[in-house]
């Protein structure tokens, strides 16, 4: 009892003990968190350094500096002004507009089913892609969007390249590319939900408004919890798109965290201050992300209670 066999086609039979089967299918995920972790420490070690690329025989330990200069560091509270600007904009736009559409697309139909389809294709599309689609749809000398916003009377709209309205560019992109990905995560939420509360309200003649705010919304929360942190994580981590349609400018308006790394790395070629802006930006995710798990595991067991 304590071995099994496993044929093969050899002469003999091959035996594995049982006490070591688990060990052994657990090895893949190991080595992916081995895979996972030497970067992050290695990256946690050369934040606790100064380190130039630029002058290596400089490199040496300064025991957390990197981390007090940010706070006297104007750029560095505008990078994180911007950061949290940016995921709250992002995020709060497609929760309304993913929810809208989820609404609009919940009762089961052959057309809601092809437009539901049909709406995630700009999901399917790279973030730096999409990006480089928009920046030449709002070039302002041939755009097709500067074009129109030339007929609606808005002349000079330099989008992306302009301070005042670069943030809200790349907010836009944002939207239509992740907006499907909330929509899709929300049908399939409001799609499962138990149908016996809402036809015992339909019966009673519950107006629709009362029956979304207490019923439907209510039991939809762990599933917009779900979809808001898997936006906020990436939202706040944002690169690609902001990168591929201003490069962090005009100025600093678009500097959010990895941008502002990636330009400390390989243009300041200052290892030791990039490194650090990853640990705080992983300090933020996993901060926020507790707080969002916290709250899905304790409605999950409100639920539990309830049930």
């Amino acid at each position: 009892m304590g071995e099994f066999t496993m044929s093969v086609p050899a002469k003999g039979r091959f035996s594995i003990n049982r006490r070591y089967l688990p060990y052994l299918l657990s090895l893949p995920a190991l080595l992916t968190c081995i895979g996972i972790l030497i970067p992050f420490f290695t990256a946690v070690i050369y934040s606790l350094q100064r380190y130039r690329l630029s002058q290596p025989w400089a490199r040496k330990f300064n025991w957390g500096e990197n981390y007090l200069n940010f706070m006297t560091d104007a750029s560095f509270w505008n990078t994180l002004k911007v950061s949290m600007t940016y995921a709250t904009l992002t995020v709060g736009i497609e929760l309304l507009l993913g929810l809208g559409i989820a609404l609009l697309l919940q009762r089961r139909s052959t057309f809601n089913n092809f437009v539901s389809i049909m709406l995630l294709m700009p999901l399917m599309t790279a973030p730096a892609l999409a990006a480089l689609m928009w920046k030449l749809m709002t070039n302002p000398g041939f755009g097709i969007l500067s074009y129109f916003a030339t007929l609606l009377g808005i002349k000079d709209l330099n989008w992306a390249s302009d301070p005042a309205t670069a943030m809200m560019t790349v907010v836009i992109v944002d939207v239509w590319v992740y907006t499907p990905f909330i929509m899709i995560l929300l049908l399939a939420g409001l799609r499962s939900l138990p149908k016996q509360p809402f036809e015992a309200a339909e019966l009673d003649g519950v107006p629709r408004m009362f029956v979304f705010w207490k019923i439907t919304l209510p039991m939809l929360t762990p599933f917009l919890l779900t979809a808001t942190l898997f936006r906020v994580i990436e939202s706040i981590q944002q690169f690609d798109i902001i990168y591929a349609m201003t490069q962090g400018g005009p100025g600093d308006t678009l500097t959010v965290f990895q941008v502002e790394a990636y330009l400390n790395f390989f243009q300041s070629t200052n290892v030791g201050r990039s490194a650090a802006l990853m640990m705080i930006l992983w300090a933020i995710t996993y901060f926020l992300s507790n707080i969002f798990i916290k709250n899905w595991l304790r409605l999950r067991e409100k639920a539990r209670g309830e049930a």
